[in-house]
């Protein structure tokens, strides 16, 4: 089958600019519409103000695919460094290293409340809780009920503002996979040149790579990219409608331009990154009433960003630390100098990010930014990491849809406008984190663009990229290119082989 003659990208993330990227070094003609006037990248993007550059959710380059990893390099080049990895997790008034280091926890949990843990997590393992259907129960499985009301249970709940219980073990399975108490502690008692990198949980990776000015630095590097080779990427475009042709397959795309005009997209294939709540209610004719509630009941999480400017006094050198304080809002708290010292203009001075989670339009993402700001500062003292008189500046990053739920049944919504999409709307390709709804990180959502290429080139679904993240190993027929992400980041085995032995 030849080439196709167009191929529209809808939204330019990290999966919506390889895909295009792909496409347009195969001289496939690509046209990459994007919402935002001014960024690429979506959630992976660099925010500015006053020179300070925020990365929005924090963006470790980390993966156990090659290829991603190599595709890495490839666009930016000597402008990735490579930065030490520290988190910890402030309980209690005092921080804890994560993952959990069993000399460090048993210091500052004391001894008694030590043994209460170990003792949980045994009985977590002589007795698990037969088939977990929740987070809690996954969490518990693995490290035990004490240690999850200690460290998983407050900010978990902070952040998705739902009751553990009712998270499916699907999203703890698929962030946390492969770490439990016992690996930690394995993990933390084993010199680094005993470990091998390929059985390594991503939890445990103790340093990664990081471009110099913040990961929309990546993004912008491939949207120039993209456009060197023959593509569009077109800012400010608020896509309203897509369409299809059932007589001969051609997509229509309908959005506004900066200036409120409406602009006209033909091809033979979409590429949707967006929320696919949202792609569900753009398309014209809208699906049957069924597939339209279920794609209209999936649901996100939503933070804001507070980066206040403070005096570089005795800050906190991690990459980020969680927050398992019942008194404050905050939930985690980035160190944007430990990303980069290159995203700090003064070497005196430092910024902050106290991010704070909750759903669009609720009281705290309404509140105004001066309020906001003021609240940060207070918690900052309360919590101890700064002296009453340190934040001279601030401002406020707001990030609408920035985590998929898991909640009960999404799975069964998921699969029901999948499979309608699939049979009355072929050319319309869901990929990433919000376009398939799934909590993936960049790196499986550039693979899941990487495969979706792969199959308009060829004419044919060769590969199913909804199965990217399950438990295969794979190697596409004929070509030996390796696409599998090794351990826990994995790729899917081409649908012609699904039954092999």
């Amino acid at each position: 089958m030849s080439s196709p003659q167009h191929v529209i990208c809808v939204g330019a993330g990290p999966a919506g600019l390889t895909a295009a990227r792909h496409l347009a070094r195969q001289g496939v003609r690509v046209t990459v519409l994007e919402r935002d006037p001014l960024h690429v990248g979506g959630i992976s993007r660099t925010e500015q103000y006053k020179g300070f550059r925020f990365d929005v959710g924090g963006h470790r380059f980390f993966s156990k695919s090659k290829e991603i990893e190599a595709l890495w390099q490839e666009i930016l080049g000597d402008q990735l460094i490579t930065r030490p990895r520290k988190s910890r997790i402030f309980y209690n008034r005092k921080l804890f290293n994560y993952p959990l280091s069993a000399l460090d926890a048993l210091t500052k949990l004391g001894f008694f409340e030590s043994l209460h843990c170990g003792l949980s997590y045994m009985k977590a393992r002589a007795f698990p809780i037969r088939n977990p259907r929740s987070f809690e129960d996954w969490v518990v499985n693995q490290f035990g009920r004490r240690l999850f009301n200690i460290f998983f249970k407050t900010y978990t709940e902070k952040v998705w503002g739902m009751k553990c219980r009712e998270i499916s073990a699907d999203w703890a399975a698929q962030r946390i996979k492969g770490l439990s108490l016992g690996k930690a502690i394995q993990q933390a008692l084993t010199p680094s040149w005993v470990r091998r990198d390929s059985s390594t949980p991503k939890t445990l990776i103790e340093s990664f790579r990081y471009p110099r000015l913040g990961p929309g630095q990546m993004w912008e590097a491939a949207a120039a990219q993209v456009r060197e080779a023959g593509g569009e990427v077109l800012m400010g475009m608020d896509v309203q409608r897509l369409g299809r042709d059932s007589d001969n397959g051609t997509w229509t795309v309908h959005a506004t331009d900066p200036t409120g005009a409406s602009q006209v997209f033909t091809g033979e294939h979409v590429i949707s990154s967006v929320a696919l709540r949202d792609l569900a209610e753009s398309l014209d004719p809208p699906p049957p009433e069924p597939v339209l509630t279920a794609a209209r009941s999936l649901r996100y999480r939503d933070f804001l960003t507070v980066a206040l400017i403070v005096r570089d006094v005795d800050c906190f050198d991690d990459n980020w630390i969680y927050i398992h304080e019942l008194g404050v809002k905050v939930g985690r708290i980035q160190n944007f100098k430990s990303w980069s010292p290159h995203l700090v203009p003064d070497p005196d001075l430092n910024c902050l990010g106290l991010e704070y989670f909750c759903f669009e339009g609720d009281g705290l993402w309404d509140t105004p930014d001066d309020a906001l700001i003021r609240l940060a500062d207070e918690e900052l003292i309360q919590l101890g990491l700064v002296t009453a008189g340190h934040v001279i500046d601030g401002t406020v990053i707001r990030q609408p849809k920035a985590y998929p739920v898991y909640d009960e049944n999404y799975e069964e919504r998921i699969a029901l406008f999948r499979d309608w999409l699939e049979k009355e709307r072929p050319g319309l390709h869901p990929v990433g984190r919000n376009g398939m709804h799934k909590y993936n990180n960049q790196d499986h959502a550039m693979m899941t663009a990487l495969l979706t290429a792969e199959n308009i080139l060829k004419g044919e679904p060769a590969w199913d990229v909804w199965a990217v993240n399950e438990d295969a190993e794979y190697h596409e027929a004929g070509d030996d290119r390796t696409l599998a992400l090794e351990g826990e980041r994995l790729v899917p085995r081409p649908l012609s082989d699904k039954g092999a032995g």
